[in-house]
């Protein structure tokens, strides 16, 4: 493996993982409060972009790196639906 590779596995991975302590945060309190996934949808859809332009320049740090951010990405706004249906069928429940 060459330098520039390892820089960017290096680098790849301080970017890659930004968005996992928002899904953690919110898969701990069980509660899509105070999360907004307006900003991991827009990052997953242009890492999906940035993973075909590894494919592009033959960059394996590009494509591994960014595909491992879409799921994350993805994930955080598939948590953020998934609680906000679970509390809106709470709160029927409780107006019951």
């Amino acid at each position: 493996m060459e330098l520039h590779e390892i820089i960017g596995f290096v680098a790849g991975f301080g970017t890659t993982f930004a968005a996992a302590p928002d899904l953690l945060a919110m898969l701990k309190r069980r509660s899509s409060r105070g999360m907004n996934p307006t900003m991991a949808g827009i990052m997953g859809t242009f890492q999906i972009v940035w993973v075909y332009y590894g494919v592009l320049i033959d960059s394996i740090p590009v494509i591994v790196w960014n595909t491992i951010a879409v799921v994350i990405n993805f994930l955080v706004v598939g948590a953020f639906f998934y609680f906000v249906h679970n509390e809106k069928i709470s709160r029927r429940e409780a107006e019951r």
